[in-house]
């Protein structure tokens, strides 16, 4: 069952100062915290709900669940927001055109405003804590401590790669610390990792506590996977306000950051607490069932209560219907977003994730059904392709809720951990010492009749350091499609603008039928099978041309003319240089209420 987070009452939220506001005499009222700080921080019990209330933020309203999830991420060269091409305040924040007065965001209560919310939260927990609750490793007050101090990062690391350089604030408000300008963000990269390096000494390993049964509580093998990922983010390329380039601080070179990057994830590897699920498939229904206990593939969960949180709302396949055998959650839910039309015929067609990830079908119409009215699979469009990894189809529970669907976010999983064991291996010690990592992703992923060819043979042949990074920046987007973690990778990979490029040859190949798309099939047939409710699809895998029967239905399979056109240049938007947009504006709201703090770079 999962693990609600709630306000832990009136004392405890009480603690709690905004970092939206902005008015010193706020600030210089005393309130209750300021007096009971020392009873909440010495007792494990509030110390708990405290640290418990650092994750509310997460799903307000404007913060993560409705604006920073729905968003971010997208478009890549996998991942699309599925109308890019329809003008708007929406779109302009996928196609890399987003304006500091952008409707959607700049709002007071948007996600920048409840990440520091959170921040400011953390901050509060981890300095009572460290006056009044003697922290130790294997108590209850170090793990609280520890997870405090990884929120804090989860927080700071969202901001740092939609934002860039943003305020640091590693201490709670005062009238003094109010308004701030702008810090690099090698500082507060440091920070982090200085933290997650504390962070890890703290907390227990998954299942070595109460805390750690769930992936909701952070736990040992998630702050190491979290703290290699971060030293490949800050000593990776990312666009300055000098321009694209790595960062100049030798703290955070690429020897020093990839050694940390390694030992973080060979450390999480060879505990054995975590594992990658038994079959691919099977690790997105544990998902989509909300099976939260740690010990598997997933590391830690962005905690949402039933009412709260828009995955599956934003990215399921899609439920034209208000009502089915699947969901009440409302007319047309899932679908925002989905793979490029190309994706799918990347895969290799054994790939056991090509079918999770990419589906082509949406849930239709409704007819008369006991207890629910019963949609059916319906085609969809050869331009329009939805994520598999999130179903409600899958759910073992019915969404009622007219706005939320109470699914997680699954922040890391153990596939990355692998991956960037292999990548900072192949980097430091050569494509050799990088084989087995990628060897035990793919294994999960093919058939064992297929596993000499597609495992072994495959990845023997990445016998030279290019050979392996470009093996590894492949299965990185056959593996999390989907998880929108893709665009990090390609910036601090400096592929971000070359890798868009890409993706819109391979669409008006793909729209054409020539190059590596030539064999796509032009015509797919269908039928139902005979639950009368799935589709039985023919003519979707390259090479199926032949008409299989009086039984199926026919229909083009293209993408043509105008229309083709428009979609595809929408990747990105027409005349802006994605690597010279690689981060969000800071929203006009915020410049205007940080005296003067506060401004824009990137010509924003």
């Amino acid at each position: 069952m999962k693990h609600k987070i709630l306000i832990a009452g009136l004392i405890i939220s009480g603690l709690f100062t905004s970092c939206q506001q902005f008015e010193d005499d706020y600030l210089d009222t005393d309130t209750p915290s300021t007096l009971d700080r020392s009873v909440i921080f010495a007792s494990a019990e509030l110390a708990k709900g405290a640290v418990d209330g650092i994750k509310v933020p997460f799903a307000e309203t404007n913060s993560y669940r409705g604006r920073f999830l729905p968003y971010y991420g997208l478009n890549t060269d996998t991942e699309w927001y599925n109308t890019s091409q329809t003008a708007g305040d929406k779109a302009d924040l996928c196609v890399y055109d987003a304006k500091p007065g952008n409707t959607e965001m700049n709002t007071t209560t948007n996600a920048y405003a409840m990440m520091f919310a959170g921040i400011e939260r953390a901050n509060t927990c981890i300095a009572g804590i460290r006056e009044f609750g003697n922290p130790l490793p294997d108590t209850e007050m170090g793990q609280l401590l520890g997870e405090a101090l990884t929120l804090r990062a989860i927080y700071y690391a969202d901001l740092l790669k939609a934002w860039g350089d943003v305020p640091a604030r590693f201490e709670p408000i005062t009238t003094a610390t109010l308004y701030l300008p702008k810090s690099s963000r090698d500082v507060i990269y440091k920070q982090l990792i200085a933290d997650l390096g504390e962070a890890s000494t703290l907390v227990a390993w998954p299942n070595e506590n109460a805390y750690t049964a769930t992936v909701e509580h952070v736990n040992r093998a998630f702050v190491k996977g979290f703290r290699a990922r971060l030293a490949l983010a800050a000593s990776g390329y990312q666009q300055y306000p000098d321009g694209v380039r790595r960062s100049n601080d030798p703290d955070l070179s690429v020897a020093k950051m990839y050694a940390l990057a390694l030992k973080e994830s060979r450390e999480v590897i060879e505990s054995g607490s975590a594992h990658l699920e038994s079959t691919f498939e099977g690790l997105w229904r544990k998902y989509n069932q909300e099976i939260t206990t740690a010990g598997g593939e997933s590391l830690w969960e962005l905690p949402f209560a039933d009412g709260r949180g828009r995955m599956l709302f934003t990215f399921a396949v899609r439920h034209t219907a208000a009502s089915d055998q699947f969901q009440a959650n409302g007319a047309n839910r899932g679908g925002a977003a989905g793979p490029l039309p190309f994706i799918f015929y990347d895969y290799d067609q054994t790939d056991s994730r090509r079918d999770v990830t990419c589906v082509p079908y949406k849930w239709g119409t409704t007819v008369p059904g006991t207890p629910f009215p019963i949609a059916k699979q319906e085609l969809g469009s050869l331009d329009t392709w939805y994520f598999g990894k999130y179903r409600y189809e899958w759910m073992t529970r019915r969404v009622t809720s007219d706005n939320d669907d109470g699914v997680n976010k699954m922040y890391m999983r153990y596939a990355e951990v692998l991956l960037i064991a292999a990548e900072t291996a192949n980097e430091l010690e050569g494509p050799g010492a990088a084989m087995p990592y990628l060897k035990e992703i793919r294994r999960r992923s093919f058939p064992a009749a297929v596993q000499a060819e597609k495992v072994e043979n495959y990845v023997n042949t990445k016998n030279s350091k290019e050979a392996m990074f470009n093996a590894i920046v492949e299965e990185n987007k056959f593996e999390f499609t989907g998880e929108m973690e893709r665009k990090q990778a390609l910036i601090r990979w400096n592929m971000l603008k070359t890798k868009l490029d890409e993706a819109k040859q391979k669409m008006t190949d793909l729209a054409a039928r020539t190059g590596a798309y030539a064999d796509v099939p032009a015509t797919l047939y269908y039928k139902y099978k005979d639950d009368n409710v799935s589709l039985d699809i023919y003519g979707l895998n390259r090479g199926e041309t032949t008409n299989p029967g009086a039984a199926y239905s026919s229909v083009a399979w293209t993408w043509t003319g105008a229309t083709a056109e428009t979609k595809i240049s929408s990747l990105y938007k027409v005349g802006v240089n994605p690597d010279n947009r690689q981060f969000w504006p800071i929203w006009q709201v915020f410049i205007d209420a940080s005296n003067g703090q506060l401004k824009n770079d990137f010509g924003y």
